[in-house]
């Protein structure tokens, strides 16, 4: 779509030349019927390089194209008026030109809303360098205790916040699967998490963004990034949004489990439940582990499936660890709906990379 887009620019503008060519009279242009003036001409011309300049950084995907864009289209269309009957068609590219800027602007504003929410957690975030030690993971069930270890928490400072990247696919029931690529933020003082998706349905560009903090949960989708198609902020995402947060804490950030606002219970040598306790909202989880010390699932009652807006076991196999900034994590996992007719995998995630306790800032993705 990028390569095609370019080209699209880079002809549109090299069309432009025709203009050019007819004010200084080189060669037999008998598209343009009318006389272009030399002052025209040179206006012509620099439209031409204007929209190859555009084709040009949209190939590099440099951000700067879509407002280089807003300026070439205004002159190619004032350009056009002056030559109408000739050149009239050139609107519509106009047009694709202009609705492709407003996607991107679209975009833009979507994520900066995103980005800012990061921001403003990013600077309640304090880093602790205090080690954790064995004596840290006496009070938790044994199975949790091995986790920890294989994990490799014993050692390492706590951690405060981390970033994380996906990408995957998901579907919704009698859905195709689509693809898609996130980032994400937590934060674990005030429990805060945020996610942003990109992914392509049915071809056209879509993004979804969920935000969880201070008792508030909600989340927004939107085609080509203007026009909503979900919102979601019922009182129920709360609940929702707290099991993804014991989730993301479970499975990305383990040494969060030694938490005075976790609950635990020995299920087996196995399996351990924790019930996870913010404000006035509890929310509950069963771990599995492995005989060598690996959390293979995570199965919760508490989470509730946002079309039908009710609770269904839920759970999220994992699997395929590796060592990742001196942690032994999962990279890739599925989340599944156990509804009453059966099993529905609706996610599966492909971790890509992960950094902890970062500093009051964000980059741009």
């Amino acid at each position: 779509m990028k390569l095609i887009f370019a080209s699209f620019l880079a002809i549109h503008g090299l069309i432009h030349l025709m203009g050019f060519a007819k004010a200084f009279g080189y060669g037999n242009i008998t598209q343009l019927t009318q006389e272009v003036p030399k002052s025209l001409g040179t206006l012509w011309l620099l439209t031409a390089l204007f929209f190859v300049g555009c084709a040009v950084q949209v190939f590099l995907k440099k951000e700067g194209w879509a407002l280089l864009a807003v300026g070439a289209s205004v002159m190619s269309q004032i350009l056009i008026l002056t030559a109408w009957e000739d050149a009239k068609f050139g609107t519509l590219a106009n047009i694709v030109v202009a609705l492709a800027v407003l996607m991107v602007l679209g975009a833009r504003h979507f994520e900066q809303s995103y980005r800012e929410d990061v921001l403003s957690a990013m600077g309640t975030s304090v880093a602790m360098d205090v080690p954790i030690t064995e004596k840290d993971l006496e009070s938790l069930p044994f199975p949790v205790q091995n986790y920890l270890r294989y994990v490799g928490v014993v050692g390492k400072p706590q951690i405060q916040n981390f970033k994380i990247n996906f990408e995957g696919q998901m579907r919704n029931r009698d859905k195709d699967w689509f693809h898609f690529t996130s980032e994400q933020y937590n934060f674990f003082a005030d429990p805060a998490r945020f996610f942003f998706m990109k992914a392509k349905v049915n071809r056209i560009p879509t993004c979804g963004y969920h935000a969880y903090t201070k008792g508030t949960a909600g989340m927004r989708i939107k085609l080509l990034s203007l026009f909503p198609i979900v919102t979601v902020d019922s009182p129920k995402m709360f609940a929702t949004e707290t099991v993804t947060f014991l989730n993301d804490l479970c499975l990305f950030a383990p040494a969060r489990l030694i938490d005075e606002r976790i609950v635990w219970q020995t299920m087996d040598e196995r399996s351990a439940k924790a019930t996870f306790v913010t404000g006035d909202t509890r929310v509950s989880a069963t771990l599995h582990f492995n005989e060598i010390g690996q959390l293979v699932n995570f199965v919760s009652l508490d989470r509730s499936s946002v079309p039908e807006m009710k609770t269904f076991p839920f759970s999220t196999p994992v699997k395929e660890y590796r060592n990742i900034n001196g942690y032994n994590l999962p990279t890739y996992g599925e989340t599944i709906w156990h509804y009453p007719d059966g099993e529905f995998v609706y996610g599966k995630f492909y971790l890509k990379s992960i950094a902890y306790n970062l500093p009051p800032r964000i980059d741009r993705a």
